[in-house]
C-alpha cells in the first residue's frame, strides 16, 4: 500500500477528525469541571472564590510551592497565575512569605480557610468518582486507559515544545 493511496488518506484524514474532536473534548470537559466547581461553591453559598482559585487550592494542597512551581508542576494552566495568587492571599485562603534564599520569590500555602476550600474540592471529587463507578460510567480499567493514553499525549506534546526551542 502507498503512502498516498486513497485508503492510507481516509485513514489519515479519520484520524484526524478523531484527533481534533478529542481535543475539543478535553477543552470542553475543563470548562465543564470549573462550571460543576462553580455550581458547588454556589449551592454552598461560598462566592468570594472562584472555580479556577478553588482548583488552585485544591491543587496545591498541603504543599509550599512557589508560582513557578505551581506552572511546572502542572498545578495550575492559567496565565494569571500573579493575579489569583494575589487575590487568594488577599482574602485570607493562602499564606505568602518571601523565601529566604531568594527574595524575589514568594512561597505560599493554604491558611486553614484555604484548606476548607480544598477539602470541599475533595470530597467533591470523591462523590464524583464514587458516582462514575456506582453508575458504570467508568471503572478503574477506564480510567486507567484514559489517564494513560492522556499522558501519552502530554509528553508528545511536551516533546513538541521542547523540540521547537
Amino acid at each position: 500500500m502507498s503512502l498516498h493511496s486513497p485508503l492510507a488518506e481516509t485513514n489519515r484524514l479519520g484520524f484526524m477528525s478523531g484527533y481534533l474532536e478529542s481535543l475539543s473534548l478535553v477543552e470542553r470537559l475543563h470548562r465543564l469541571l470549573l462550571d460543576v466547581i462553580k455550581d458547588e461553591f454556589e449551592r454552598l453559598g461560598v462566592l468570594d472564590i472562584n472555580a479556577v482559585q478553588a482548583l488552585l487550592l485544591f491543587n496545591v494542597g498541603d504543599n509550599e510551592v512557589t508560582a513557578g512551581e505551581l506552572k511546572s508542576r502542572g498545578y495550575y494552566q492559567g496565565s494569571n497565575v500573579s493575579y489569583n495568587l494575589k487575590k487568594l492571599v488577599e482574602m485570607e485562603y493562602m499564606h505568602h512569605q518571601r523565601c529566604e534564599i531568594d527574595r524575589r520569590s514568594v512561597r505560599v500555602r493554604l491558611t486553614p480557610k484555604g484548606r476548607d476550600v480544598r477539602d470541599v474540592v475533595t470530597e467533591l471529587f470523591g462523590r464524583h468518582a464514587e458516582g462514575l463507578q456506582d453508575r458504570g460510567v467508568l471503572g478503574p480499567d477506564g480510567i486507567d486507559q484514559i489517564n494513560h493514553s492522556l499522558k501519552r499525549v502530554e509528553r508528545y506534546w511536551a516533546d513538541q515544545i521542547r523540540y521547537i526551542y
